[in-house]
């Protein structure tokens, strides 16, 4: 494939906000954004081209939306990856449904991880009762019990610290099978974004140290405070990953620090990623713009940081109670996705701080910087 022009058509599967700003960044480059989608007036449609209204596994709509671009990309993992397959049968789709099934299923992305000697927790695969006692005896207590498919955002799992909380745990996770996975006694999350174009050139943004509150990604910070040698072994798995998967398209790449030192790759995901947020003020080519640019076979530049970063998510109701002090804000560099009604667990959209390259600064210096987030985000550590 060569280059895709400017004024050519890039379908997206999926209208939340992660299709609204690759949109944008792909009007940027000159491109039109068609968005295959279930809302009429959802975060994608809002900044589209075109919208295509219908069911990511009616094939009706699917044929429709093909036959209208030139080459397709999807923003959410949680897609009928039968339905790509019908798409890359009218058009070329990147990353290929090959990539979005290992990463849809667990069991799936542990053993293509196995097969590549990328390290992950020890996990087993639970296919029954009997599967889940032994993974019990072999793993220890507490372990994490988790659904294959469809967990995100700290659902469809659970902890599991005892024998007499197998059967409940076993019965409410759904749909089996399951995989159960040992503690890793982490020091902290990182992830690395990757982008690599059909041409094979291949670029990584700088590891990024991660935060949740209530299993949901509350503050990201740029650059990861980790050792420079534990950085390049980060970008370095991520590497290995995007060559090994074939990838076309941007992966993120989450991981696990080990109180050790050393690295666990916990889960990929083959579109732009939360974590890599604060691409968007503290790079020159932020990693919706990259994203695009190797779907469309275009060259990738150095993913450079000319700043450091802090990126903190505006969560459901409470977070968005203050965004009159947000945009009253002077340092806080606002990014609302559109949506109507921001119910508790929601996110509604992120915050960027940046602050000189190299002058990261520490926990008092982060709260001071998000002003009246500040209170949520001492919270959260």
């Amino acid at each position: 494939m060569s280059a895709l022009p400017p004024g050519s058509i890039l379908g997206i599967v999926g209208g939340g906000q992660l299709g609204r700003m690759s949109a944008i960044a792909a009007a940027r480059l000159g491109y039109r954004a068609h968005i295959l989608t279930q809302e009429a007036d959802g975060p994608a449609a809002q900044v589209a081209h075109a919208v295509t209204l219908g069911r990511y596994d009616d094939h009706d709509a699917l044929r429709r939306f093909a036959d209208a671009v030139d080459v397709i990309t999807f923003e959410f993992e949680n897609i009928s990856a039968d339905g790509l397959d019908l798409l890359s049968s009218i058009r070329p789709v990147h990353p290929a449904g090959r990539i979005l099934r290992i990463s849809q299923d667990r069991i799936a992305e542990k053993t293509f991880m196995a097969e590549n000697d990328i390290p992950v927790a020890p996990w087993r695969g639970v296919h029954d009762r009997a599967d889940l006692g032994t993974a019990a005896e072999e793993l220890g207590y507490p372990f994490i019990l988790k659904t294959t498919r469809l967990g995100y955002d700290g659902k469809g799992q659970a902890r599991i610290h005892d024998a007499s909380e197998l059967d409940a745990a076993f019965d409410s996770l759904r749909p089996h099978p399951l995989v159960a996975e040992g503690m890793v006694h982490f020091a902290c999350e990182v992830s690395v974004m990757v982008a690599r174009n059909e041409r094979g050139e291949i670029t990584t943004f700088d590891v990024t140290e991660n935060r949740h509150r209530n299993g949901i990604l509350d503050l990201s910070l740029a650059p990861a405070r980790i050792s420079p040698a534990l950085a390049a072994q980060a970008v370095d798995l991520a590497r290995r990953i995007a060559g090994a998967l074939g990838l076309i398209g941007l992966l993120g790449v989450e991981m696990f620090v080990d109180r050790d030192g050393s690295l666990r790759v916990n889960e990929i995901a083959p579109r732009p990623h939360n974590s890599g947020h604060w691409t968007m003020n503290a790079c020159p080519v932020d990693q919706f713009e990259m994203h695009v640019r190797a779907v469309t076979n275009q060259p990738l530049p150095p993913a450079i940081r000319h700043s450091d970063a802090v990126m903190k998510n505006l969560i459901g109701p409470d977070d968005m109670a203050l965004w009159p002090q947000i945009m009253a804000a002077p340092r806080l560099l606002a990014h609302h996705y559109g949506k109507a009604e921001a119910r508790p667990g929601r996110k509604m959209g992120h915050v960027n701080v940046l602050f000189p390259h190299g002058s990261l600064p520490g926990e008092f210096g982060v709260e001071a910087a998000l002003g009246p987030l500040a209170t949520a985000a001492d919270n959260a550590a």
